[in-house]
């Protein structure tokens, strides 16, 4: 109970100083809100979005990010299962809760044998307005992997090989 006490009085006193702080400061009446933008200055920050976007098609197209000549487009075609409205979450790949550049900076390196992109790069920054461009309307599902976990296949076996196939290829 003293603990409790204690705890309430130094946040009765921080409160206080804190009111006492804005009234000294002017007040919440100074406080200004962001102004509303005109049609024109909004069209032009979408124009640089856009602008971003397509930058960053190109590079999530692109063959030379890495050594091998993939793009991120041969595992992610059009942003598919990059899901970037999902982050951050956990990511096995990188064996903690990370962020989509951070994802996208593993693929780079792992499967396309590249260097990263530092994270604040204006490429980087495309590469997610990219993907997350593509992903417009997909309802937001905070932490959901839609890239991976199993699929249950009702009543059988599973996945059924074509007729005549007998083997994918697996070692």
């Amino acid at each position: 109970m003293k603990k409790h006490k204690s705890m309430y009085a130094i946040g009765t006193s921080v409160m206080g100083l804190s009111l006492a702080g804005v009234m000294l400061l002017g007040g919440p009446q100074d406080v200004q809100a962001k102004k509303p933008v005109s049609p024109a200055q909004a069209e032009q920050e979408r124009q640089e979005l856009l602008k971003a976007v397509l930058m960053g098609d190109a590079l999530w197209h692109d063959g030379s990010l890495g050594t091998n000549g993939l793009a991120c487009g041969n595992c992610h075609p059009d942003g598919s299962a990059s899901n970037p409205h999902t982050w951050p979450k956990f990511q096995t790949n990188l064996g903690k809760v990370g962020t989509l550049r951070e994802m996208i900076n593993w693929c780079i390196m792992v499967p396309l044998e590249g260097k990263a992109l530092p994270t604040e790069s204006d490429k980087m920054i495309a590469m997610e307005a990219y993907a997350t461009f593509m992903h417009d309307g997909v309802p937001i599902a905070l932490g959901k992997d839609e890239q991976h976990g199993a699929n249950p296949v009702a009543g059988g076996a599973g996945y059924q090989l074509p007729s005549g196939v007998t083997d994918l290829g697996a070692p």
